[in-house]
């Protein structure tokens, strides 16, 4: 598969966010276990554990695993107008709104053009069940693929070199069955008109780059996963992968939050606009 896209928008490194106590969406460390050398790596949607996320180490799979906390949306009536009618470059105002709900931070915001395809587990085309396993194989111990515990959207992918690949997912915060249903069928009905500007999303992002120590798999490579957080546009996503319709993600990558150095996120922007291809 390749497939050209449109150059992501974006790159510059921006401080946003309030206070942690104050953050409605924040990355967490939870308690460190006796014995080991990192706590659980947690998102918090107000407070309650949302995601778990990849562990520490590195050379652990990559996951997002979704959590009893992750039961609501966070969309911003102000902004609703100018999200309908979707974003042509990175807004001032729009990363402020959505900066307010995180905590204080080097963000770097990308406004990127996507075509979402619904995964569910287990199915053809979930990565956890099938490059993830290429290379780190099955759990050990359940003798099983790692599962979500969600249905998630797969996007876009690209080599970054012959021995590391890009991964993109948008990961919602609740599942499409919550969606209201005439909500999608209008957004189903605006994306089928010509020449309108695709409606624009809300995210926060982490890049993970993970390699597994040893060989345990049929393709040993690095896997960078680049995992959108959905916080507003459930309806808008649900309704782009019914038609395979663009539509364009306001995302604010967070440069402390995943398992990436800073020179690394600071290339998203670039990789990002490469042509998709699968390995």
């Amino acid at each position: 598969m390749t497939d050209q896209q449109p150059p992501a928008v974006g790159g510059e490194v921006v401080r946003l966010g309030v206070s942690p106590t104050e953050a409605v969406v924040r990355f967490s460390t939870g308690t460190e276990p006796d014995g080991a050398w990192g706590g659980q790596r947690l998102l918090l949607l107000r407070e309650r554990p949302a995601f778990e996320l990849s562990h520490w180490c590195g050379t652990c799979p990559f996951l997002f695993e979704r959590r009893e906390g992750a039961d609501g949306t966070l969309s911003d009536q102000q902004m609703a107008g100018r999200l309908r009618d979707g974003l042509t470059g990175l807004d001032d105002d729009v990363l402020r709104a959505y900066g307010s709900l995180l905590p204080d931070g080097d963000y770097v915001p990308l406004l990127l053009t996507i075509v979402p395809e619904l995964v569910a587990p287990s199915e053809p085309r979930d990565y956890f069940s099938h490059e993830q396993v290429a290379t780190w194989g099955l759990d050990t111990f359940w003798g099983l693929p790692a599962h979500p515990r969600t249905v998630y959207y797969r996007t876009h992918e690209t080599p970054v070199s012959d021995g590391q690949h890009l991964y993109e997912f948008v990961v919602p915060m609740v599942p499409p069955t919550w969606n209201d249903r005439a909500i999608v069928d209008r957004f189903v009905e605006r994306l089928q008109h010509d020449g309108l500007t695709p409606p624009t999303a809300i995210a926060v992002s982490t890049l993970d780059v993970c390699q597994p120590a040893t060989g345990g798999g049929t393709d040993h490579y690095e896997h960078w996963a680049l995992s959108h957080f959905l916080l507003d546009g459930h309806h808008k996503l649900e309704a782009a992968a019914r038609l395979g319709a663009p539509l364009t993600l306001l995302t604010l990558l967070s440069v402390a939050g995943g398992l990436a150095d800073a020179a690394d996120v600071a290339r998203i922007a670039a990789i990002r606009s490469r042509p998709a291809a699968r390995r």
